[in-house]
């Protein structure tokens, strides 16, 4: 069944907002995986306006689900950061400095021997990688020869037609999540899923092995609590 990875980005932002370790970021994640989160997912970026560099290393000496540690590899420190933590997973995103959000999907054929020359550095470490995808079959293909063990589709389109037509919304990922299987790629998916969104994507794409999940889950729980809203989470992928 699908997993829940909670993104802790936001629970960052507000800390730094103030400085200070209020709220904590580490006894926050924990308490996600407390609740049922079935993993922890940070996205530090250089500028350190959310995850800290050091906020990797405090995490990994305590988590106990999976760790993973989504960033831009084409940056040497992010890079150094991974390797001297070795999470269960790294997510490669193509973000250019001072981006806001992640917005785009690796192309896959343009960059596909610099993935091939990074990918392994961080395999040889025992890592499983993943790499950040749009619902295009020609880049799931191309993806498949990089040597990653996942991809990850980014699902901002979906999240935005799902109220108009979700069927329509939903049906490149389906076509994606057919070519991932068939050349033999694990599947994650996230970006804008919520509890509205959350369950028709899960129950529609084959193979689905994770979904990460953390602006809109960081906000629901400012509504109904982190142990409530994870839960509820949980139930939409049929895990309560």
């Amino acid at each position: 069944m699908t997993k829940l990875s909670v993104n802790i980005n936001k629970i960052a932002t507000l800390r730094n907002s103030r400085g200070g370790n209020n709220p904590d970021l580490v006894k926050a994640a924990l308490a996600c995986e407390h609740f049922g989160a079935e993993g922890i997912t940070v996205h530090p970026r250089p500028d350190e306006r959310h995850i800290r560099y050091q906020d990797v290393y405090d995490l990994k000496a305590v988590i106990k689900t999976e760790l993973n540690i989504e960033g831009n590899c084409q940056e040497q420190k992010f890079i150094e950061l991974v390797l001297a933590n070795k999470p269960a997973q790294v997510t490669l995103v193509p973000d250019v400095l001072g981006q806001i959000t992640s917005n785009h999907g690796w192309d896959t054929i343009a960059n596909q021997e610099y993935l091939k020359d990074v990918i392994p550095q961080f395999k040889e470490a025992g890592i499983r990688v993943s790499i950040f995808v749009d619902p295009n079959p020609k880049m799931v293909e191309a993806a498949a020869t990089t040597g990653t063990d996942r991809i990850e589709l980014y699902t901002e389109a979906y999240a935005r037609g799902y109220h108009t037509n979700k069927e329509q919304a939903i049906a490149p990922y389906i076509e994606a999540a057919k070519v991932a299987q068939e050349v033999g790629l694990g599947l994650n998916a996230g970006h804008d899923l919520d509890l509205h969104n959350l369950k028709y994507f899960a129950d529609h794409i084959p193979g689905l092995l994770e979904m990460s999940i953390g602006h809109a889950l960081i906000s629901d729980a400012l509504y109904s609590g982190l142990q409530n809203t994870i839960q509820m989470y949980l139930r939409r992928l049929g895990k309560l």
